[in-house]
């Protein structure tokens, strides 16, 4: 991208060695080219035509710039300190100049004056902006419609769970691909959670999607705060808030039919057991456990005393 806009223009045609960065697989007649040198590429209307693996004499101008830049640029500086790739740069674009503008020994003029005379007409218009740097990853939907990139959760439409796609990664957004099809677009998120458009989601599954996890706790805080534990720890322990917040609202409906104070106990005795879920609840409440002693703790092992059993006083 920087070679392009020191150009000033684009070529028709690049032509890589064989790196791995460029070439994913090297093939006589269809290599296999990086996913995005291609999105590169295309961005600007380029053709990739990778050298022949061994054939040296496919790039030989390359070669030999890369002889003369050593011989007249980094030969130069090899007994130089740089402590920043600026102030590399700076020492390198004088002595660059210099090298260019440099005339040739059988052939009238100099690199610069041919690249003025013949490369830079031919060099198509650099577009309105530059290619964005992206990754590519393969990711498959699952089951809850969503996709993994780092720690974060995007949603797609639901119709494409268990479906891998091909996922564009830029540093602003996530873009979501079937078979070269693009079915989502997100802005990219740093910290963990879930991004979810409600558009993406089954009809059955869009009536929970205005609610959010801090209005369900702030309904379970009126029937008590042993119930708001117990709703916050049902939320937490799943991997997406949404996916319990079915669960959560069935808790605190049972609250209408039994009454807010059998709920609260029923909470309480939920959280000391460790129980968070709606089953659970369900049952406590059927069964009228709630005002039941809770199962005691078992005991711990009894210490036999011997001679060989030092106390704290032993290390005072």
């Amino acid at each position: 991208v920087r070679a392009f806009k020191f150009f000033g223009g684009v070529p028709e045609i690049l032509v890589p060695d064989n790196l791995k960065s460029g070439v994913t697989k090297a093939h006589h007649y269809d290599p296999d080219i990086n996913p995005t040198y291609q999105d590169m590429a295309n961005h600007y209307g380029i053709a990739i035509v990778p050298a022949r693996a061994g054939e040296p004499r496919d790039k030989a101008k390359v070669e030999a710039a890369v002889k003369h830049v050593e011989q007249r640029i980094l030969a130069k500086l090899r007994h130089h300190t740089f402590f920043s790739i600026a102030d590399i740069n700076a020492a390198i674009a004088p002595l660059l100049a210099e090298l260019n503008e440099q005339p040739f020994q059988k052939y009238p003029g100099s690199r610069l004056s041919e690249f003025i005379e013949t490369d830079k007409p031919a060099l198509k218009p650099l577009p309105v902006y530059p290619y964005e740097y992206a990754t590519w990853k393969k990711a498959r939907v699952s089951i809850d419609y969503h996709i993994a990139i780092d720690t974060h959760y995007y949603s797609v439409p639901y119709q494409y769970c268990k479906q891998e796609l091909d996922c564009k990664i830029t540093h602003y957004t996530i873009q979501c691909f079937l078979k070269s099809k693009l079915i989502a677009t997100h802005r990219r998120t740093y910290s963990k959670g879930h991004t979810t458009i409600k558009e993406h989601m089954p009809k059955a599954h869009q009536a929970y999607a205005e609610w959010t996890p801090e209005r369900i706790i702030h309904w379970a805080k009126q029937s008590g705060e042993h119930t708001q534990a117990l709703i916050t720890a049902m939320i937490e322990s799943r991997p997406h808030p949404q996916q319990a917040f079915r669960a959560c609202l069935g808790v605190l409906r049972l609250g209408r039919h039994h009454g807010n104070e059998r709920l609260e106990k029923a909470a309480k005795r939920a959280l000391t057991l460790g129980t968070l879920s709606y089953q659970s609840i369900e049952s406590i409440l059927k069964h009228r456990l709630e005002d039941q002693p809770l199962p005691e703790s078992v005991p711990s092992p009894s210490v036999i005393a011997h001679e060989h059993l030092r106390g704290g006083d032993y290390f005072c």
